[in-house]
C-alpha cells in the first residue's frame, strides 16, 4: 500500500482542480531571482478571488495558504462573510446582491476552502493557533503563500497597505530555529504573469533595524513596484 503524502490535497479536491482549470488559464512564474525552494514564505496581492484561486490551481510546490478564519467555519459563517464584507465592503455591490450571491455561493464556497486546508488567521488572541500551525507547516517543507495586502475597502492595483502579520511568524521562526526566504511577488492580472522578487532570508529581514511596520511597508512599495516594472527584457528566460 502507498502511503499519500500528507502535504497532498484529497482526492475529490484534486479532481475539482482539474475542472477548474479548464477555465482559468495557467500564469507564468517570471523569477527575478531565485526559484522557489520546499519551504519558504510567499508574499502577494490578492487580487479579488483569482489570485488565491490562480495559486491554488498552478503553484508549482507544496504550500497551503493563510485566510480569515470565517471563511473555515462552516457554511453559515462562510455565508455572513461573503454577503457582508467580501461581496458589500470589498466588492461594493449593494446588500441585496450581496446578500442573493452569499446565499448561492457560500455551500460551494464553504467545500471548496475545505479542501484548501486553509490555515485560519485571528486579529485577537487565537493568532497564536496560526503562527504554530504555520512553524508545523514549514516544518513539514511546505511553503507558505501569504497575502498581507489591507483589502478593507476593495482590492488595488496599487496596494494601500500591508499588514506584519508575516514579520510576526518570522521572528516566532527564528525563536525556533527556522530561517527562511521570503519572496515578494505580484499578480499581474491583464499579463497573467506573477513577478517574483529575488528572496531574502528571513534573518536578514528582520536584521535591518526596521519595525514591523516599516518592513510591511517596505514590502508594500516592493509589490507595487513589481506590478508596475517594465519586464520585457525578462520575458524570454526565467519563468515557469
Amino acid at each position: 500500500m502507498v502511503k499519500r503524502d500528507c502535504r497532498q490535497r484529497k482526492a475529490w479536491f484534486k479532481a475539482l482542480k482539474c475542472v477548474l482549470r479548464l477555465f482559468i488559464r495557467k500564469p507564468r512564474y517570471l523569477l527575478l531571482g531565485e526559484g522557489f525552494c520546499d519551504k519558504g514564505i510567499i508574499l502577494t496581492n490578492h487580487v479579488g478571488s483569482l489570485g488565491p484561486l490562480t495559486q491554488e490551481l498552478y503553484f508549482p510546490k507544496y504550500f497551503r495558504f493563510w485566510g480569515t478564519y470565517e471563511m473555515n467555519s462552516g457554511v453559515k459563517s462562510v455565508y455572513k462573510y461573503l454577503s457582508q464584507i467580501y461581496f458589500y465592503q470589498k466588492k461594493h455591490w449593494s446588500k441585496g446582491m450581496s446578500k442573493f450571491l452569499g446565499f448561492i455561493v457560500a455551500p460551494f464556497a464553504n467545500m471548496f476552502y475545505k479542501g484548501l486546508n486553509l490555515i485560519s488567521t485571528y486579529r485577537d488572541y487565537r493568532l497564536r493557533q496560526t503562527l504554530n500551525e504555520s512553524i508545523k507547516t514549514l516544518q513539514e517543507n511546505q511553503n507558505l503563500i501569504i497575502f498581507p495586502e489591507n483589502s478593507a475597502d476593495g482590492y488595488h492595483d496599487n496596494l494601500k497597505e500591508c499588514f506584519a502579520g508575516f514579520v510576526v511568524l518570522g521572528k516566532m521562526c527564528l525563536k525556533q530555529g527556522i530561517d527562511v526566504p521570503v519572496y515578494t511577488s505580484y499578480f499581474r492580472k491583464k499579463e497573467r504573469i506573477v513577478v517574483v522578487d529575488n528572496p531574502i532570508m528571513m534573518s536578514k529581514l528582520l536584521d535591518a533595524g526596521l519595525d514591523k511596520k516599516e518592513i510591511a511597508e517596505n514590502v508594500r512599495n516592493r509589490m507595487n513596484e513589481l506590478g508596475s516594472m517594465d519586464i520585457s527584457k525578462y520575458l524570454n528566460k526565467n519563468t515557469l
